[in-house]
């Protein structure tokens, strides 16, 4: 991959401390889509990196957090307008939780409070039917996926479409033109970084009335998952820029 079609990664956060050991979300990412260091540009955006021109990339893969888009952070709302300005130029793009919902907010989407409570191990994703022509989620019509949040994409962005959900979260992908994805689900996590996560939060969810021990016992494998990621990779690498 030539220098001027790396991927570039926006770091909006770290993983959970436990889990650190395995490194931060951009290695992560790049392990699962299949991407070797020299094929992407890390910028901690949320420790105040300037972005560069989404021009000198092949596609900007935005991470997850543990921040909160409602909170209306300075790096973050930042991010947003960046992202925005590159949506509309034409940039492929594809948000991960944080930065799916990072995305809905900047393109004009509600975000907030999922009022079904958090979603947290691994659950089935359902494709809607207008997916089966989605370069990204053609593949099948429904997979498993490993999850972990309590905010959620409320209202989506005019103009985009709904490609899938879950039991607890309506709003689990959506494309927005032809070249914009979120997802709300993690295709980075493998089934080692979900239990860890399950385990790390296993006091507020004991608090909230779940039970880590049954949802650690239940994370599956979901390579389904990770494939769409690596599909968007294939998608950007392949796309002409103008």
């Amino acid at each position: 991959m030539s220098s001027d079609r790396r991927f570039l990664i926006v770091e909006t956060g770290q993983p959970v401390p436990s889990m650190r050991r395995y490194g931060g979300f951009p290695h992560w990412i790049r392990v699962a889509a299949g991407l070797s260091e020299h094929d992407a540009v890390v910028v901690d955006v949320e420790r105040g990196a300037a972005l560069p021109s989404a021009d000198d990339f092949a596609g900007v893969i935005v991470t997850g957090s543990g921040a909160m888009v409602t909170d209306r952070a300075e790096w973050s709302e930042r991010t947003a307008t960046w992202l925005r300005e590159a949506a509309h130029a034409g940039a492929p793009i594809f948000g991960i939780c944080y930065g799916h919902q990072l995305l809905a907010h900047a393109l004009g989407g509600e975000v907030g409070p999922n009022p079904r409570g958090r979603e947290m191990g691994t659950f089935d994703i359902e494709t809607h039917e207008v997916a089966s022509d989605d370069p990204l989620f053609a593949a099948g019509s429904r997979f498993p996926a490993q999850t972990t949040h309590l905010q959620s994409v409320l209202r989506l962005p005019e103009g985009a479409t709904l490609l899938a959900h879950s039991a607890l979260e309506p709003h689990h992908a959506f494309r927005w033109g032809e070249r914009v994805w979120g997802v709300q689900f993690h295709p980075e996590f493998s089934a080692t970084h979900m239990r860890g996560y399950i385990r790390a939060r296993s006091g507020p969810l004991y608090q909230e009335g779940l039970d880590p021990v049954a949802l650690v016992a239940g994370v599956r494998a979901a390579p389904q998952a990770r494939a769409v990621l690596q599909r968007f990779v294939r998608f950007a690498g392949a796309s002409p820029r103008d």
